[in-house]
């Protein structure tokens, strides 16, 4: 490199491999954006502002705003449901998903309060559910109705949406402990009457 040449940022990273590491650099700014706590203020030039990048490479990797939008969505509930997939308890289950949701609370918001406000995500959220109830409803394994189970499983994502968007939303005075110990209590209360 002639000395005073800046060392870009791509410097060293190969051709091939820059598109995927731009597209996670705009899905990371898309995240801190939609789930900001003031709510969504996503626009392509507010992502690419916040991501460094210019929208020569938001249009590379997305035809537009909405396809964005649902790829950031995507992005975390993939990311939720491979924490909770791979628990082997109850309780690492809750205690992955509040590392995953309440540690980092715009991934959060994007997963239970982005689908409310953001038209687009009305049936991402509607095709992702399903998805979450069957992975607790084969965790399930004492109740051998299916039926049955399909309606715990779906009664229990209900309750516990509701208590991870009051707890982001600071409308619970709990502490991380009591939070956690109460969604596990719930979970193991609910199947064991069974």
């Amino acid at each position: 490199m002639p000395s005073g040449q800046r060392r870009g940022r791509w410097s060293g990273v190969p051709l091939q491999d820059r598109q995927a590491l731009r597209r996670d650099d705009l899905v990371a700014a898309g995240v801190n954006l939609l789930g900001g706590p003031e709510g969504p203020a996503l626009t392509v030039r507010a992502v690419c502002r916040e991501a460094g990048l210019t929208e020569r490479y938001f249009y590379e990797s997305f035809t537009d705003r909405d396809e964005f939008v649902r790829a950031v969505y995507d992005d975390v509930c993939a990311r939720a449901m491979s924490a909770l997939t791979n628990a082997e308890t109850p309780r690492a289950a809750v205690e992955r998903f509040v590392a995953l949701m309440v540690d980092d609370p715009a991934r959060g918001r994007v997963l239970l309060l982005a689908p409310t406000v953001e038209p687009v995500l009305v049936r991402s959220g509607a095709d992702w559910m399903p998805s979450f109830i069957e992975l607790l409803q084969r965790k399930l394994t004492r109740i051998t109705d299916p039926a049955v189970a399909a309606m715990v499983a779906t009664g229990l994502i209900g309750a516990l949406s509701a208590l991870f968007t009051a707890y982001l939303n600071g409308r619970l005075a709990a502490t991380r402990e009591q939070f956690i110990d109460y969604c596990v209590d719930m979970l193991l209360n609910r199947v064991s009457s069974y």
